[in-house]
C-alpha cells in the first residue's frame, strides 16, 4: 500500500528543517526525507557557525532578513536559548558598495555606521583596514548545530515526521499528486503527497531533473579556522570585498569559539559533482588564503589553518530560487549566503506549498 501525506520535504538539511517546522507549526501533516543520516557533513548546513551578515542595499534581501530576525525569535524559543550572538559586522573594501549598503539600512531605520580605517583598527585592533569601515552592530553570527537541533526540535514537537537515511530516487508529479519513490535500509518504498517541497541543496538538479531549472552551479569551498595570537583581541564578524585578480574572490569570516576565527573566500572554489567530492582544499587556494591572512589579521596566525569543506550551489546571479510549479515547490541556489535566512527561507516556502497563489519576491522566482 502506498503511504500518502499532504506535504512531503525533500532534503532535510537546514533549509529542509526549515520548511518542515514551518508547514508542521501551520497544522499541516508533513514528511521530511533526508538522503543521509543526522549530522553528515557532506552538504552545505554542518558546522558551529554561520555570518548573520545585514550588510546588503537590495529591499528585497532586507525584507527577508526582516523576516528571519523574527522567525530566529521565535525558534529561539523553541531552542530554549539564543541562536544569534550580534556581535556585530564590519564590511569594507568597496567605499561604493559600503555607502549604498550604508544608505539602505539607515533609509530602513537599521543601525549602521561608517568609521574610517583608523577608528576601526582602534575598535578591532586584530583586523587590517583600508577605506571606509561600515559597522553594523545587529548583526554577527548563527550557532548553525544549534539551530539545526532546535529546527528538529520543533517540527517534532508538531508531529512532523523526520526521515533520515531515506533517499529520494525518482519524483514524478501526477494527476492530483506527486509520487515519490524511496530507498531506506537496503528497501524500496513509494510515497505520494499532495504537494512536494525539494530542498536537496547539490543534488536539487538530480532530484528534479524533469523540472526546468536555472543552471545550479556546485562547488567546493574551503574556508579555515585561523588561531588568534592574543585571546584579548575583539573580533567582529566581516566581509572584505577585494579587487581581482589581486585577489581570487570577496573574503568573509566570524569568530566561532573553540575553533578560532573563520575566514574564507567566498565562491571561489572547483566545481564538483556533490557524489565525487576530493573533500580538501586547492593548494594554490590554500596558500592564497594564508597569504591574506597575513596581511589583512594581524592578529590571526596564518599558519594555524584548520580547513574545512563545504559546498555551495549557486545561481548564476547567486540569488535564491524560491517557486512552485504545480505540485512542486523548490528551494535552491542559495549560493553561499543563504543560512542567515533559514527560518524565512522556511516560511517563504511554506507558503508557497500551502497557497497556490502565494509568490516569493521576483529576484527569487523561476523565469516563465
Amino acid at each position: 500500500m502506498t503511504e500518502h501525506v499532504s506535504h512531503l520535504v525533500v532534503g532535510g538539511g537546514a533549509m529542509g528543517l526549515a520548511t518542515t517546522w514551518q508547514l508542521a507549526r501551520r497544522g499541516n501533516p508533513v514528511v521530511m526525507l533526508e538522503r543521509f543520516e543526522r549530522g553528515h557533513e557532506l552538504g552545505a548546513s554542518h558546522g558551529a557557525t554561520r555570518n548573520f551578515n545585514n550588510a546588503y542595499a537590495e529591499e528585497h534581501y532586507l525584507d527577508l532578513l526582516r523576516l528571519a530576525r523574527t522567525e530566529w525569535d521565535e525558534l529561539a524559543r523553541v531552542a530554549g536559548e539564543p541562536l544569534l550572538r550580534l556581535h556585530g559586522l564590519v564590511t569594507h573594501g568597496d567605499d561604493a558598495r559600503v555607502a549604498a549598503t550604508h544608505a539602505a539600512l539607515t533609509a530602513r531605520g537599521e543601525r549602521a555606521i561608517v568609521l574610517d580605517p583608523a577608528e576601526a583598527s582602534r575598535r578591532w585592533s586584530g583586523m587590517r583596514f583600508a577605506g571606509d569601515v561600515l559597522f553594523t552592530p545587529d548583526a554577527g553570527v548563527v550557532r548553525a548545530d544549534a539551530a539545526l537541533a532546535a529546527l528538529e526540535r520543533g517540527a517534532l514537537a508538531r508531529r512532523a515526521d523526520l526521515r533520515f537515511g531515506h533517499s529520494v530516487v525518482d519524483l514524478e508529479e501526477d494527476a492530483g499528486h506527486v509520487s515519490a519513490s524511496v530507498m531506506a535500509g537496503g528497501s524500496r518504498y513509494d510515497i505520494t503527497a499532495d504537494v512536494v517541497v525539494v530542498t536537496a541543496g547539490a543534488w536539487t538538479s538530480k532530484v528534479l531533473p524533469r523540472l526546468p531549472l536555472p543552471r545550479l552551479t556546485v562547488t567546493e569551498e574551503a574556508p579555515a579556522h585561523f588561531a588568534p595570537r592574543d585571546a584579548a583581541h575583539a573580533w567582529p564578524s566581516f566581509n572584505h570585498l577585494l579587487p581581482r585578480p589581486m585577489y581570487p574572490g570577496n573574503v568573509y569570516g566570524m569568530p566561532t569559539p573553540g575553533e578560532g576565527v573563520k575566514v574564507g573566500f567566498h565562491h571561489v572554489g572547483p566545481v564538483v559533482d556533490p557524489d565525487r567530492r576530493p573533500l580538501r582544499p586547492v593548494p594554490e587556494l590554500a596558500a592564497r588564503l594564508r597569504d591574506y591572512v597575513e596581511e589583512w589579521m594581524p592578529g590571526l596566525d596564518a599558519d594555524s589553518a584548520a580547513a574545512i569543506s563545504c559546498t555551495y550551489t549557486s545561481t548564476d546571479s547567486e540569488d535564491f530560487l524560491l517557486d512552485r510549479r504545480g505540485r512542486v515547490v523548490v528551494g535552491a541556489g542559495f549560493s553561499g549566503h543563504g543560512f542567515k535566512f533559514t527560518p524565512a527561507v522556511g516560511a517563504v516556502l511554506a507558503d508557497l506549498a500551502t497557497d497556490e497563489g502565494a509568490q516569493a519576491a521576483e529576484a527569487f522566482r523561476l523565469l516563465d
